[in-house]
């Protein structure tokens, strides 16, 4: 079977259980964030109702763990000063490297917050495009030594965002300088190739390194919301709706599951996402990944080699017409399930699992930020399942968008001084914050 012949059959297969959306059902109305100030213990922390009347966890446990208060902790605010930031990465002599999303520009704070001048040479990166956006960054194991990173960054272009691509490069840090800058990979499609592709929403462009020393990488379906979902998640020939893994050079790594398949991208590693916001490696060396449903449905998934999350066939969320997505049912055999999810939407940002030793209260617990829940949730794992749930941050009442573990095992989270989008025009104060024993 050809490339396309094989492409079609996956996708018509996807669409048989997409082209009869059921008519809307009535979606109660409900408050955009949790009412964190009626915390009870052991009680689900979220008490709003579900806009899917006909959700239903696949198993115990899937939502609405109970609230479980756990250590108090002292808020240190590093700097308010920083325009959209994205992700932080931590250097060798204590100081943080932040990338800002647009406009695009790699930035050293400093412990005591004094922000350093944009790094040079991320200019130009996106060839035809006016403007470079930046989204992950990930420091090299010997960074140390070698002094190279990788970072995910877009063209962006009057209200347009291209494709993500993931550059290499040598940072000097005495010169505020990126040099020996070189493109290693460019998602396809780079610019929208039908009226379905959105321009600026759900790009993806989550990035970490496994201890397999290969690039992991979030790229999102780029929908652009409508009432029938592009069914590109299911389709083997873009990256759209996949996480992909690549070699430091940008190739497929190897191994990949769909390597020789002739409708298949080599470097998708696992397929059926939507809008993937976080990516992290867990202590024993398992990949998680956070990701934005439609209206509910927001997922915390362990990724598998080869597995299909579902989307746009099943979801636990709905369209935002308030039509059921895909099957009438939120589950189907051969789909994976999330580990958790949230219904309503909090809009999760990264996740990080906790390492450190300055929380002995925190072990085996996952952080996970909230863009639209404005505050932070940690959620505890026991047996593969999610058995508490604590919103931490709520005081801080902004989005928060990335969150790192330090090497000082203190948490750093990064707040998001924009809106629904973040534009050339988003206002400075989003914060660096950091949280320790108090």
């Amino acid at each position: 079977m050809t490339r396309r012949l094989a492409a079609l059959a996956a996708c018509l297969l996807a669409t048989a259980a997409v082209a009869q959306t059921p008519p809307a059902q009535d979606a109660p109305v409900v408050p955009n964030n949790p009412d964190y100030t009626a915390l009870v213990e052991g009680k689900p922390v979220d008490s709003r109702l579900n806009e899917n009347v006909k959700d239903k966890p696949a198993f115990p446990g899937q939502n609405r763990a109970p609230y479980h208060k756990t250590a108090p902790y002292k808020l240190t605010e590093i700097t308010s000063g920083l325009h959209a930031p994205w992700a932080l990465g931590f250097l060798p002599d204590g100081k943080f490297l932040v990338t800002e999303k647009l406009p695009g520009a790699l930035r050293v704070v400093s412990p005591d917050g004094a922000i350093a001048p944009p790094v040079s040479g991320v200019d130009g990166l996106a060839k035809g495009w006016k403007e470079t956006g930046l989204f992950d960054l990930v420091l090299d194991p010997n960074f140390a030594s070698n002094h190279r990173i990788y970072f995910t960054f877009f063209g962006f272009d009057r209200g347009m965002i291209s494709g993500i691509q993931v550059a290499r490069a040598t940072f000097n840090q005495a010169a505020n300088s990126l040099s020996d800058v070189k493109v290693i990979f460019k998602a396809r499609p780079q610019t929208p190739n039908d009226n379905r592709s959105g321009v600026g929403s759900r790009s993806g462009g989550r990035m970490v390194m496994g201890k397999d020393g290969y690039l992991y990488i979030t790229i999102g379906d780029r929908d652009t919301g409508g009432s029938y979902p592009w069914l590109v998640a299911q389709t083997l020939d873009t990256h759209l709706g996949k996480i992909l893994r690549i070699t430091t050079d940008g190739k497929p790594a190897p191994g990949n599951p769909f390597t020789g398949q002739e409708a298949a991208y080599p470097e998708i590693w696992a397929i059926g996402q939507r809008s993937q916001e976080g990516l992290a490696f867990d202590n024993d060396g398992d990949l998680w990944e956070t990701e934005h449903g439609p209206r509910g449905g927001d997922e915390l998934n362990l990724i598998k080699k080869g597995a299909n999350y579902g989307w746009p066939v099943v979801t636990h969320g709905i369209d935002y017409p308030g039509n059921q997505t895909g099957d009438s049912e939120p589950t189907r055999a051969g789909i994976e399930e999330p580990v958790y999810y949230w219904a309503p939407s909090i809009g999760p940002g990264n996740l990080a699992f906790y390492k450190g030793n300055l929380f002995p209260e925190w072990k085996n617990s996952v952080f996970v930020v909230a863009l639209r829940g404005n505050a932070m949730e940690r959620l505890t794992l026991s047996g593969g399942k999610v058995v508490n749930e604590e919103p931490l941050l709520t005081e801080v009442k902004m989005r928060l968008r990335d969150v790192r573990v330090g090497p000082d095992g203190a948490v750093y989270v990064l707040s998001d001084s924009g809106g629904g989008s973040i534009t050339n025009n988003t206002p400075l104060g989003s914060k660096l914050l950091k949280l320790t024993p108090k």
